[in-house]
């Protein structure tokens, strides 16, 4: 585990499924937990991430090595408990999934959001991802997103 003043950073768990949708929806204030399926962290939980303080879920980090694009590695989904917002944890969240990708050869690390996602647009900018969209009918029809690309190559 990483220790980032009293929260702890380790790899996640299939487990830590139930804890993280668990707090999902009541962290956005809206239904979210249905994007996040058990799968991801079966399959992809040692490139996935969990912060805890004082036993309790502060933070996390779902995302993977793209095993169809070598080059690329993808954050799915990345939440801070509210108590734990503007602390910096989102960066540390996403400096150490990068650094772990870029250890394993990968060039390029994408993610997506809803265009209506003012802060998500505005914290990705300000790590450094270029910002592209709208995109029309990205995830189907109605379904525009806008695409967050940070290169590790630079």
């Amino acid at each position: 585990m990483e220790d980032t003043t009293d929260v702890r950073v380790r790899a996640a768990l299939p487990g830590d499924h139930a804890r993280i949708v668990a707090v999902c929806d009541a962290w956005w204030e809206r239904p979210v937990s249905h994007i996040l399926p058990r799968l991801f962290l079966d399959h992809f939980h040692t490139t996935s991430l969990v912060a805890e303080s004082d036993g309790e879920l502060a933070g996390f980090l779902v995302g993977f090595h793209s095993p169809s694009a070598p080059e690329e590695a993808y954050v799915h989904f990345a939440g801070v408990a509210p108590a734990q917002r503007r602390t910096g944890l989102a960066s540390r969240l996403y400096r150490r999934f990068t650094e772990a990708a870029r250890a394993e050869g990968r060039t390029v690390v994408r993610a997506i959001t809803s265009p209506a996602n003012e802060r998500s647009i505005a914290f990705h900018r300000a790590l450094g991802f270029r910002v592209t969209g709208p995109h029309t009918d990205y995830e189907g029809p109605g379904a525009d997103r806008m695409v967050f690309t940070l290169s590790l190559a630079e």
